[in-house]
């Protein structure tokens, strides 16, 4: 099999500084991970590579096979998974470091906003590049022989042991626990500020748009007549839990999130009783994971025979268990 050597770069708005990809016998799967079968940016880059592009979301390939990973994932849990087990990451859309493992997505092995037009063949120069860059963690060896030295000397002064060791273990017990303390908040602010907060300045402008336009009008009459019963609520319950629909509505749960502030305006109304809104709730939601079954699965570690048939299968379940989470809810409603 003859293999050629891509160029992926960024996007319009996109991130990252470019990705040189030449496939292997061992190392040359094209993995699509967009629950949509094999993504246009995936074909692009088996095509041109001479690489095997597969469905991430019905297949699990061992990641020593995979060159390469396409996802489409604007900054949330799924961006991370692939860059942490540094395997080569595309985003088709315009993302950046965010989410709780923003840490591992670095310029070297992420690159987003990717459309077809970004995938090239790479230059003879390029690739001599590529090879002879260092790799990401290169161990630096006077860092190394630096911390050895530290460590013998923390060694030393514990050995001796009176006042000197009691000393050195607890200046060194307090040293972590301010590190991880420091670490931890560092780190939950860079969360915040990365993901939560344009999350919900996000939905903030959907629902200012929806409403200013009488969509939301729109969208919460069509929905009254369901969810002002409970077979309607079921019934809404089946049809977001979809095989076919719910992968598509998981991302970032944006529907749900418009739908749900809609019908809690209805219920403030009086236009429905409160005790439709637990109901509601589970009726909007069953789309909820289903777009991370595979990357779930993925971090599992599961077999390949075990994601194809766990992925149908737990989709299949979500169209059994939505509308009985629903039914339950407007059950336990009643004691509200």
């Amino acid at each position: 099999m003859t293999y050629q050597s891509i160029k992926v770069v960024k996007g319009r708005g996109g991130w990252g500084a470019g990705l040189t990809l030449t496939p292997t016998d061992s190392k040359k799967i094209v993995l699509s991970v967009t629950s949509g079968g094999i993504h246009p940016v995936a074909a692009k880059i088996a095509e041109l590579s001479g690489a095997e592009a597969v469905d991430g979301f019905t297949n699990q390939v061992p990641d020593a096979q995979v060159m390469c990973a396409v996802i489409n994932c604007g900054g949330t849990a799924r961006i991370g998974v692939y860059p942490r087990k540094r395997i080569p990451t595309v985003d088709v859309y315009p993302g950046e470091p965010g989410g709780p493992l923003a840490q591992f997505i670095t310029e070297d092995i992420f690159v987003s906003a990717v459309t077809p037009n970004e995938v090239t063949l790479a230059d003879e120069a390029a690739v001599a590049a590529a090879a002879a860059a260092p790799a990401s963690g290169e161990v630096d060896e006077k860092r190394v022989a630096y911390e050895a030295k530290k460590a013998e000397a923390k060694a030393a002064a514990k050995s001796t042991g009176g006042f000197s060791g009691f000393v050195v273990s607890f200046g060194e017990a307090i040293g972590m626990f301010i590190n991880t303390l420091l670490a931890s908040g560092r780190q939950a602010l860079k969360l915040v500020m990365s993901t939560i907060i344009p999350f919900m300045a996000y939905v903030s402008l959907l629902i200012g748009i929806v409403t200013f336009t009488g969509i939301s009008k729109w969208i919460a009459n069509g929905v009254q007549p369901l969810a002002g019963n409970p077979f309607g609520l079921i019934l809404l319950g089946v049809i977001t839990a979809i095989p076919v629909l719910s992968p598509i509505l998981g991302p970032g749960a944006a529907i749900a999130q418009v739908v749900g502030v809609l019908m809690g305006q209805q219920i403030a109304a009086g236009a429905l009783p409160v005790q439709y809104a637990l109901p509601t709730l589970f009726a909007i939601n069953g789309q909820v994971g289903c777009d991370f079954i595979p990357v779930g699965l993925s971090l599992g570690e599961a077999e390949p025979e075990t994601v194809s048939v766990g992925v149908p299968a737990v989709l299949f379940s979500r169209l059994i268990t939505s509308p009985v989470a629903v039914l339950i809810a407007y059950l336990a409603s009643f004691a509200i």
